[in-house]
């Protein structure tokens, strides 16, 4: 197996671990977020957060991993574009690392009294971590994997075209639902938020089918930009 093959597998098991680290850690997060109060009050089980902030430090390293894994192929015809997609990564980890931040303290506000404004420091945490999550994995991922990867996926053809255009039009399918949920206060029961998760379809298959194909059959072999006659 040719060393850009080894990229192309780990490519895809890295965004295999995209998945199941971040769909768990949202389920262990739930009870909290959406009942507040309650969980500091001492009624919900800490030990599902720091599960759950476990689980998201992972998805960190597998999301910066998934760019940075494939930037030696993909600078040989993209040189900004390449750059430019791990930076978007890291810009959407940081988005998650400070909902992680959030999380940790209303675990902490379960453990120690705070005092009369404990629920109101609760509550405020809460809601910065549903904007963590609508700003980063609702709105630069768009951005990221949906139109710079799609697009370098397309133009490389190191994944069959037809799938490229999920991440095409998944990727601004994000970012438009992303932008109506912020100006709309970004309220849990808004009608916008239950479009918001229509519009991640596309995109979400997108990146389950790169986590499937690049982990079982690698990048198309065929590909210009492999054998070096990319343009």
């Amino acid at each position: 197996m040719s060393l850009d093959q080894k990229r192309a597998r780990w490519f895809g098991v890295l965004f295999l671990v995209t998945f199941v680290t971040s769909i768990p850690a949202l389920l262990l997060y739930e009870p909290a977020l959406r009942h507040t109060a309650a969980f500091v009050a001492g009624s919900g089980n800490v030990n599902k957060i720091y599960l759950g902030a476990l689980l998201e430090l992972l998805l960190i390293i597998a999301n910066i991993g998934t760019a940075v894994v494939i930037v030696p192929i993909m600078r040989r015809q993209f040189e900004e574009l390449s750059i430019g997609y791990v930076a978007a990564r890291i810009v959407e980890s940081a988005f998650i690392l400070v909902g992680i931040v959030c999380m940790l303290g209303i675990a902490t506000l379960q453990q120690q009294v705070a005092g009369a404004s404990e629920g109101t420091v609760a509550y405020t945490l809460a809601a910065l971590k549903d904007w963590t999550f609508l700003l980063g994995p609702g709105w630069v991922v768009g951005w990221g994997n949906g139109l710079i990867l799609g697009y370098m996926m397309y133009r490389t053809q190191l994944v069959p075209r037809p799938w490229t255009w999920l991440g095409l039009v998944g990727g601004p399918l994000i970012v438009v639902s992303g932008t109506a949920v912020m100006f709309a206060g970004d309220q849990p029961s808004s009608t916008l938020h239950s479009l918001q998760g229509l519009a991640t379809i596309p995109e979400a298959a997108w990146e389950l089918f790169l986590g499937v194909y690049c982990t079982i059959w690698g990048f198309r072999r065929a590909a210009p930009i492999l054998s070096g006659s990319a343009g």
